[in-house]
This record gives structure tokens, sequence and C-alpha cells, in this order.
């Protein structure tokens, strides 16, 4: 009887195993291009799409324009598929920012969406909802 219930220990271990390795993202590693179309309720024009590269591996699967004066935390991710979200709080110069993030990986590009809330000593509470996009364009240096 022991035998027996050591296989079943063990097909139940790998399996448990093998879809640990499906819970990754569809998302190739490598140097990502993103662009970033921002929103702003109120505001009288719209502003140009930003581009920027970055990094990315299935161990940091969050897109992030690191900005100079700012002290950005990643407070939670998740992964679910090949979704990806989060939740961040940033301390600015001038105020903080809290934003919650989704994108969607496909192999070597993804689609998402970040709103966040910005307060700042000059302009108050605003809210801001970027659509951003990415794509593989290489290996990272």
């Amino acid at each position: 009887m022991q035998p027996r219930v050591t296989t079943v220990v063990a097909l139940i271990f790998s399996l448990f195993l093998s879809g640990l390795a499906f819970a990754e993202p569809n998302m190739q590693e490598g140097m990502w291009e993103m662009t970033m179309k921002m929103e702003m309720p109120g505001m009288p024009m719209e502003m140009p799409p930003m581009k920027f590269n970055q990094c990315l591996t299935k161990k940091d699967l969050v897109p992030q324009k690191k900005e100079k004066n700012e002290d950005c935390k990643m407070i939670s991710t998740k992964v679910d598929g090949n979704t990806v979200t989060w939740v961040a709080k940033c301390i600015m110069k001038d105020g903080t920012m809290d934003s919650t993030g989704k994108i969607t990986y496909k192999g070597s590009n993804f689609d998402g969406v970040i709103k966040a809330v910005m307060n700042t000593k000059d302009t108050g509470k605003m809210e801001v909802t970027q659509h951003m996009s990415g794509r593989r364009i290489g290996d990272c240096k």
C-alpha cells in the first residue's frame, strides 16, 4: 500500500508544478518599446503619446517609466493568465500619486491601461488615465 500512496503524492505534486509553469503570461522577455497616451479630464488639448524602452522579464512584468524626483513603490502585483495587474504608490517632489494598472501580454506585444490619482500642491487632486501598448524590440542590454 505504501508505494501506491507515494505514487499518488508524486503525481499530485507533478501536476501542481506543471500548473505553476502555465501560470506565467505569454510574454517574451527582452527590451520592449512602450507607448503611453495620457487622458486627463478637463484638459483643453490632447497630449502627444510618450515612448520609452524598458527591459521586461517574467520576474519584472510591470512597465514603469522612471521619472526624476519620484520614489515609486509597487504595493501589489497579480498574474492571472496573460494579464498582469498592480497597485503602486509614488511620492513626488510636490505630492503623491496612487495608481492601478492592468496589461495583457500577447507574446511579443501587450495592451493595457493605468488609472492614477495625483495629488499635488499646485493642482490638487487630478485623475489621469494612460492607455499603453508595447512591443518587444530585441534582447535586454
